[in-house]
């Protein structure tokens, strides 16, 4: 899912958070989790209701610091890595591993 430039927020189990992505799968979710945690937030995770067994499990993911904005976050470069190097909206997107900040050479 893309960086979207607007802040939502809500609740999840009746704990004020700030979204940050909805609707993700098992693999996204297990990211943005570990790597919020890995930035001192607190991560909260909801299960999305299914109609009916045969869909795949979707999440919602919030963290409960309600100023929190992802994009804000990752384009001010204030996230670190998981090897202490700045976030970049391709990692942040799992497009890349690359953590270098040459946005004018993304191809």
């Amino acid at each position: 899912m893309a960086l979207e430039g607007k802040h939502s927020f809500g609740s999840i189990d009746d704990i004020r958070v700030s979204f940050i992505e909805k609707k993700i799968d098992e693999d996204r979710k297990e990211f943005l989790k570990k790597l919020l945690e890995h930035n001192s937030f607190e991560v909260i995770v909801q299960e999305e209701k299914r109609k009916n067994e045969d869909e795949p499990q979707l999440y919602t993911v919030g963290v409960t610091d309600i100023t929190f904005n992802p994009v804000i976050a990752v384009y001010e470069r204030k996230l670190r890595t998981f090897d202490g190097h700045k976030v970049t909206p391709e990692f942040w997107n799992q497009e890349s591993e690359k953590t270098a900040p040459q946005y004018w050479q993304k191809k």
